[in-house]
């Protein structure tokens, strides 16, 4: 899932974030794109059939292994499996298809609140898996008596069953399944001199003297001006450029918004595997 969203982010260069959990992945465009004249169907059908595309292309080498990963990274089926190894094909019988829908969210806000829904949404649902998986698999118990048994309980309790009964801390466990999986092109930030800095934790001088406050509640209603041709496709080929990472992180707190700032402005800055030679 996440090589395939990885795919599509960089076949995309509208689209500027992607969030997925399980078998679902959002992709959010930019705000002033105009790919496909924004036809909400075209734009649909487009998603849908590159990402279903890199999902069959990826097959063989996520589910024809022992240890796989979820990475973000396709390089094409192999041409077997490894000695030992089950290679587990496709067939007309069994291929993976997805479906999607375009939703039109009013402000930044709106989108945040929408994102932020999604990750809490998974941390619930991978500690409730995470918990009754345990008492099945290491507890013995049935799947209707660890349902009975997780009936009313809340985060604390769950986690309170894994650590005493299991000996399992919660916070351990892989942040891709607690926090699901942020994609996104990766930049880095200019600082009041001109000096590139790579986005690793470090926030711009703007944002580290408290100036980059969000304005969520002060979502302007004057449209952006329309770039010409040219900007576009000056924007369109620095965009291609840019690193596609995936990361595993909150995206809840403001402080991830923070460091990225071309997610919201649309506007691509330096890329990380650019070498700077400013002053």
């Amino acid at each position: 899932m996440n090589a395939a969203a990885t795919h599509v982010v960089a076949s995309i260069p509208e689209i500027a974030l992607a969030y997925g959990v399980s078998d679902e992945f959002s992709f959010v465009f930019d705000r002033a794109a105009t790919l496909f004249e924004r036809r909400r169907d075209k734009l649909v059908s487009t998603v849908v059939s590159t990402f279903t595309a890199a999902y069959v292309l990826g097959w063989e080498r996520f589910f024809g292994r022992d240890d796989g990963d979820g990475g973000d990274a396709l390089e094409g089926p192999r041409q077997g499996g490894e000695k030992g190894r089950e290679v587990r094909g496709l067939s007309m019988h069994m291929l993976p298809t997805f479906d999607g829908r375009a939703v039109c969210y009013p402000s930044w806000a709106n989108l945040r609140d929408y994102l932020s829904w999604r990750q809490v949404d998974c941390h619930i649902n991978n500690l409730y898996n995470t918990t009754f998986w345990a008492l099945v698999q290491q507890g013995g118990m049935t799947h209707a008596a660890a349902e009975e048994l997780l009936k009313g309980t809340v985060s604390g309790d769950k986690n309170e069953i894994l650590w005493s009964r299991f000996g399992i801390n919660y916070n351990n466990e892989p942040e891709m399944y607690r926090k699901g999986s942020v994609v996104f092109r990766e930049y880095m930030l200019e600082d009041a001199k001109g000096r590139g800095s790579e986005v690793a934790g470090k926030l711009s001088t703007e944002h580290e003297q408290g100036q980059g406050q969000d304005d969520d509640d002060e979502e302007s209603a004057v449209p952006e001006p329309v770039m010409s041709k040219t900007q576009a496709e000056k924007m369109r080929k620095a965009r291609k450029k840019a690193k596609v990472v995936t990361r595993h992180v909150d995206i809840i707190r403001d402080e991830f918004w923070r460091q990225r700032p071309w997610i919201r402005s649309g506007k691509p800055g330096r890329a990380v595997n650019e070498e700077h030679t400013g002053p």
